[in-house]
């Protein structure tokens, strides 16, 4: 804008030069002088005025400008600074993820060689064996407590010298009930494993039912002794997938079992067979308890009787005596008013009496 002013007022001073040149006397080129000199100090003053004006609207851009800088700066330092926090929480958050999925890995290792160190102990028949007693001896243990000799005994000895995993001793009429671990697990593996052929896992089925029932045969004849024992015992199986699998798929196993009176049974059906002998084990005892309560009622009922009769000799011999000492009594104010009468006789007069 000042440049196009300044334009205009040189473009009027050469219109008014041109005017002036048109005259050539002596006042003419005077007046033109000072009209130069004034021109010249105008222009001067003008352009003092509009460097000053310049710099000054220089400054309040420059100003402007910084204030500008200087707010987008804050504000980008400080979307700086809040993106920086997010993206350290989000990195905090990450790593502690991955820690957590290390560990988890680490677990899941551990884990794994666990399992293949107890498919390795598995498949050793004694240590099959030494497992499953194991497993049993803690289901007595949660059921009825650690040693509890006269509810249950581990490795019993029986009279045909046997001896039972366990023997439990159930209230009449059962008796005693022999438990006995089995774990048929070999061909039970072959059996269920999808991977071979269909031929090899026919076989394997084969054999694992055979397996069964040789370990309730064995069971029937060496842990139901008449006259000894119940006439039924149980076999325990470890693992809740055999027992499935029997119920599920073999039930001819069940009812040659049932035939053998032997129960099969898993952890899980075990404590709720258990868990029952235990509630009729305490009703007994409560029963046993009230029967006891209710003899030494009926002895108290004999002594109160007793107590009764005695009381009421004892009443009619205190009613007796308060008669007596009512009579006693009667007599002993009549006497007394005898000797006040007699305490009272004038002797005088009674002297003079005697003389007429």
């Amino acid at each position: 804008m000042e440049y196009i002013v300044i334009s205009l007022l040189v473009i009027n001073l050469l219109i008014l030069l041109v005017i002036l040149f048109k005259g050539t006397n002596s006042d003419t080129i005077e007046k033109m002088g000072r009209l130069e000199t004034n021109i010249v100090k105008e222009f001067g003053d003008f352009k003092n005025d509009l460097t000053r004006s310049l710099n000054e609207d220089f400054i309040k851009l420059n100003d402007g400008l910084e204030n500008r800088l200087r707010h987008i700066n804050d504000a980008v330092n400080e979307r700086l600074d809040e993106n920086f926090d997010k993206t350290n929480k989000t990195f905090t958050n990450v790593l502690e993820r991955l820690s957590k999925i290390d560990e988890a890995q680490k677990k899941i290792d551990t884990l794994s060689s666990d399992i293949v160190s107890l498919q390795s102990i598995l498949t050793d028949k004694k240590t099959r064996g030494i497992y499953g007693e194991v497993n049993l001896k803690n289901i007595m243990e949660n059921v009825f407590g650690e040693n509890n000799k006269t509810i249950y005994q581990l490795q019993y000895g029986l009279s045909n010298g046997t001896i039972v995993d366990c023997a439990l001793f159930a209230p009449e009429p059962l008796g005693l009930i022999g438990i006995d671990s089995k774990f048929p697990l070999e061909n039970y593996t072959k059996m269920v494993d999808r991977t071979l052929s269909n031929s090899t896992r026919i076989e394997a089925t084969k054999l694992f039912k055979s397996d069964v029932k040789k370990h309730i045969d064995a069971i029937a004849s060496k842990y139901i002794i008449p006259g000894v024992t119940s006439d039924q015992a149980i076999l325990f199986l470890p693992a809740e997938a055999i027992f499935a699998e029997i119920n599920a798929y073999h039930t001819d196993l069940i009812e040659y079992a049932y035939k053998k009176r032997v129960w099969l049974t898993s952890p899980t059906t075990l404590i709720s067979t258990l868990t029952t002998i235990q509630v009729i084990l305490m009703n007994l005892e409560r029963d046993k308890y009230a029967k006891v309560i209710h003899d030494e009622l009926k002895l108290l009922d004999v002594e109160f009787k007793r107590y009764k009769d005695r009381w009421d000799k004892l009443s009619r011999s205190i009613e007796s005596v308060g008669k007596d000492v009512k009579e006693l009594h009667t007599t002993s104010e009549k006497i007394t008013k005898r000797f006040d009468s007699i305490n009272h006789v004038e002797i005088d007069s009674l002297t003079y009496t005697e003389k007429e």
